[in-house]
């Protein structure tokens, strides 16, 4: 199995800054997405200390004993401290947090994802795309106990209420998990700027449709941006193909 993949991150139509943040490890090893939170300078710091805080503790930590999810689960801690010593040093940014979801393929046998509010991950297969995350957001929730159905959660007024994010003293729990994939799934890990606009069949349509993974990820973004581009949009793609 090999890995083709790309990335890209756009402000979108109404705000000026870019406040989302994704890396991608040039051996493919790992992919991260990140949407800040907490006002111009707030946002765009907590989401660059997450991807930079994820990409060092990975890095640095790849060949050590841990298992894949406890490497994970502790660059999602190691992250969120970060963003805590930074509010105690910079008191315009107390109030910044951000959402994360981490791809890891350390083992290519048994893929990991770890996630933490918002931003999603889906898999495609064939024709179906799945979400793999479960957001921890307030009308998520809503929805799970029957509250809300999914139609009326597009429009809520608290649909951007996070539950959990990074960047809190009280976090408990981050979400890690194992992955089902095989060759021929198609990956995509997005910030809620993708979806706020796009329903799931019309993610689907581009991620099948668009055989280059560069043009799908532009297309996504400029669809999004067609239907309002309220926030920023950022996707990062991955591909599994045959060696």
């Amino acid at each position: 199995m090999k890995l083709n993949f790309t990335g890209s991150s756009d402000p979108g139509l109404i705000r000026s800054n870019n406040q989302d943040a994704y890396y991608i490890d040039p051996e493919g090893r790992f992919f991260v997405v990140a949407d800040g939170m907490g006002g111009h300078a707030g946002g765009e710091e907590a989401s660059r200390i997450a991807t930079q805080e994820i990409q060092a503790y990975l890095v640095a930590n790849w060949e050590t004993p841990k298992s894949s999810p406890e490497l994970l689960e502790q660059a999602l801690w190691a992250a969120n401290e970060a963003i805590l010593l930074d509010q105690q040093t910079h008191a315009e940014r107390a109030d910044m947090g951000t959402t994360a979801v981490v791809v890891l393929f350390r083992s290519p046998e048994q893929p990991w994802c770890g996630h933490i509010g918002d931003s999603r991950l889906y898999r495609l297969r064939e024709s179906q795309l799945q979400q793999i995350t479960e957001d921890h957001t307030w009308v998520a929730r809503a929805i799970k106990i029957g509250d809300i159905t999914p139609d009326e959660a597009r429009n809520h007024p608290f649909r951007h209420v996070l539950s959990r994010c990074l960047g809190r003293e009280d976090l408990h729990q981050v979400d890690v998990q194992p992955l089902d994939l095989k060759i021929g799934d198609r990956l995509l890990l997005c910030s809620d700027g993708l979806t706020e606009e796009l329903v799931d069949q019309k993610i689907a349509k581009f991620l099948q449709d668009t055989p280059w993974l560069d043009k799908a990820a532009v297309s996504l973004i400029e669809a999004a941006k067609e239907e309002g581009g309220h926030d920023n949009i950022t996707v990062v793609i991955v591909a599994l193909e045959e060696n």
